[in-house]
């Protein structure tokens, strides 16, 4: 509630009932929802809720590091509310997306050639796939 209270008042923005909803909407997805599918979820509290609210609300949670913005292929945005760094396996067949955790990538030195591009602001692995599910209907 402090983030979300520090992140409106530092975009100069309130901190809106519906903004609030969409926080605690996004906070508990475990399926990186799309604008469209979060818009539908605060639906059932906030009738009213505009699919422009939402997708303003997460634009402004993401420039301010509250949410992240995963652009996967040629598949719409989803979004991922988790604050712990963590990796995505991203499933070719289903599209779903499957947090994991990676130390070992985490504590990699990156290479000169990478850190020769600019400054790096965060990383991020994406394995792609098929998860479990897919696999066994294919079986």
């Amino acid at each position: 509630m402090s983030l979300f209270r520090q992140v409106c008042g530092t975009a100069g923005m309130k901190a809106t009932h519906q903004r609030l909803e969409i926080l605690r909407e996004i906070a508990r997805a475990q399926d990186h929802p799309t604008v469209e599918a979060l818009c539908d979820r605060v639906k059932r509290r906030i009738p009213s809720i505009s699919l422009d609210t939402v997708y303003r609300t997460l634009a402004m949670f993401e420039q301010h590091g509250v949410v992240q913005k995963l652009q996967i292929l040629e598949e719409p945005v989803r979004y991922d509310g988790k604050r712990t760094r963590h990796h995505h396996f991203i499933c070719k067949a289903c599209k779903a997306i499957v947090d994991f955790e990676w130390p070992d990538f985490d504590g990699l030195r990156l290479p000169a050639a990478a850190l020769r591009c600019g400054k790096v602001a965060s990383r991020q692995a994406q394995v792609y796939g098929l998860c479990k599910e897919c696999l066994q209907g294919r079986a």
